[in-house]
């Protein structure tokens, strides 16, 4: 599932997943429709975003998520779950993430493609 990425974002991506946690996106799935509290957030870039995402998710890009975090979710408390297309992405962001002081993130291991392929549901803004 690597998708021909390069060996040296591969050796940070496989680094900072030493340090976080993950979860499979059905996991995630089984977790939602059980209404369980977790804030969704979306590390695509933008026209990944404009494409499809899940629903009742925000939209923190991986460019910006560090930036844009604490003001967005103030609560370091608060349970977030992080996905990208694949688990990669989310894996680096939630690192810098708790690195930060965040104490309840999870990567969403499968990401984007994974929830697709399964057929849950996903929203257009």
């Amino acid at each position: 599932m690597s998708h021909h990425h390069a060996a040296g974002f591969l050796a940070i991506v496989n680094d900072a997943k030493t340090r976080v946690k993950e979860a499979d996106f059905r996991d995630i799935k089984k977790r939602l429709d059980a209404g369980e509290k977790m804030i969704i957030v979306d590390t695509r870039e933008d026209n990944e975003w404009a494409r499809g995402h899940i629903p009742n998710a925000i939209h923190l890009g991986k460019g910006v998520i560090e930036r844009d975090i604490e003001q967005t979710i103030p609560d370091k408390n608060a349970p977030l779950v992080l996905y990208c297309g694949g688990g990669f992405r989310s894996a680096l962001a939630a690192d810098n993430l708790q690195k930060m002081g965040y104490r309840n993130v999870i990567s969403m291991d499968g990401g984007w493609r994974g929830w697709t392929e399964a057929r849950f549901p996903v929203a257009k803004d």
